[in-house]
């Protein structure tokens, strides 16, 4: 069977829409006619991502492909790790998980993963329809899982893994919303200042025939230049970023861009801690669950946002392909901190490798946190003599003028 969207009318004539399951359009409106619904579409659920699936996959890839948020996708997965642990069929829990959501985007996405295991697939293959939503790590913890027999464990083990995430997302999104916050009100009142205040304030020095301090004239000329070209330089502003973003796609530009990032003393050890916190974190959970060393070091390098990083972990798999040890493989390597390296080397020895990958990754993540409390708690105050500097600076050109004309009457 196959999941199906429909939009019908009640008794009453209220649309509603939803999402069935049945082995045809056909069936689909008879079953809407015995809920005395009257079917005004039915479409199956999949037909807007099959526009985008390409010719040798049925992974579906395109705009309108479903998916779901990281913080659904912890949810989705709590709930399937604890129905499965109840010991019910694999198709009836992610029929129970479908019936709990409100959306009708995830309710289709499980109803169509529940149509491919229904018909024999095995649950890995059938979530690799939504690569956007199950990306390699997970499907290769779903196929550990299945292969050991161990799905329930598996389950609740990524549903640990994608909560601890999405709380660290969350966490690193609440320390960025105030910077933010606090430079784009500097721009603006910055910009209110020089656009309509400062043209006032200094016409009055236009009209006098006197000799304007140096200051003064560079601030009219500022003023000037964002009345007649500010929107100009804001719309150029648009199309750089537009312009970079695009670059950015390409992992030439990328690649390079990540580079010179790791070139900057601070960013490189923020952008260090994050990608080798996610490796090792990633490395620890998809080893625990049973995914080869040499699996688990491809799956966990790219899960790494900076290429040079993940360049970097390519070269320590193909280290240990050849037989070296891991932690020998990282030490080689100049991104993977001392900290972790000796951490591998210790659970390699003991054979607990999988347990000190994990306190790694905790270590690094609080090293992060404190990294960018840190940077926050400084943030604050030299944003504040900034904005001080710059007010300052444009007050003093407006009362260096008033002090000359005193000067002149005296």
């Amino acid at each position: 069977m196959a999941a199906y969207k429909y939009r019908a009318l009640d008794s009453d004539g209220k649309l509603i829409k939803g999402v069935l399951e049945g082995d045809s359009e056909r069936q689909i409106r008879a079953q809407l006619r015995t809920k005395s619904l009257r079917p005004i579409e039915v479409t199956s659920a999949g037909r807007r991502a099959a526009n985008g699936t390409r010719a040798d996959s049925g992974a579906k890839r395109g705009w309108f492909a479903p998916r779901l948020s990281a913080s659904e996708l912890a949810l989705v997965t709590r709930q399937l790790s604890t129905l499965v642990a109840s010991a019910l069929p694999l198709d009836e829990c992610l029929q129970a998980a479908a019936e709990q959501t409100r959306r009708a985007s995830t309710k289709a996405l499980l109803l169509q993963v529940r149509s491919k295991v229904a018909e024999g697939h095995t649950l890995a293959h059938a979530m690799g329809q939504f690569p956007q939503t199950f990306g390699d790590m997970y499907r290769a913890m779903v196929t550990a899982g299945e292969q050991a027999g161990q799905l329930g464990p598996v389950l609740e083990q990524l549903a640990d893994y994608t909560e601890n995430r999405q709380h660290t997302a969350q966490k690193l999104q609440m320390a960025l919303i105030y910077p933010f916050v606090l430079i784009g009100v500097a721009i603006a009142v910055v910009a209110a200042l020089m656009v309509f205040v400062v043209p006032e304030m200094v016409g009055i020095f236009a009209q006098t025939k006197t000799e304007l301090p140096p200051l003064t004239v560079a601030l009219i000329a500022t003023s000037d230049f964002l009345t007649n070209y500010g929107a100009l330089l804001m719309v150029g502003l648009l199309i750089l970023v537009v312009v970079i973003q695009r670059l950015l796609k390409n992992p030439i530009y990328k690649k390079v861009s990540d580079a010179a990032l790791l070139r900057v003393p601070g960013i490189r050890r923020v952008l260090i801690g994050m990608d080798t916190s996610r490796f090792s974190s990633t490395l620890s959970i998809l080893m625990a669950s049973g995914v080869p060393l040499l699996d688990a070091l491809k799956i966990a390098g790219a899960v790494m946002n900076n290429l040079v990083l993940r360049a970097s972990s390519q070269e320590v798999a193909s280290k240990v392909q050849e037989g070296s040890s891991l932690n020998r493989a990282l030490s080689q390597e100049d991104y993977f901190p001392p900290m972790m390296v000796h951490m591998v080397a210790s659970g390699e020895t003991s054979g607990e490798l999988e347990s000190m990958l994990e306190r790694s990754a905790a270590n690094q993540e609080r090293e992060l946190e404190a990294t960018l409390g840190t940077v926050m708690a400084l943030f604050e105050p030299i944003m504040v003599v900034f904005m001080g500097g710059l007010v300052l600076t444009i007050v003093m050109a407006i009362l260096l003028p008033i002090f000359d004309l005193n000067t002149m009457v005296r």
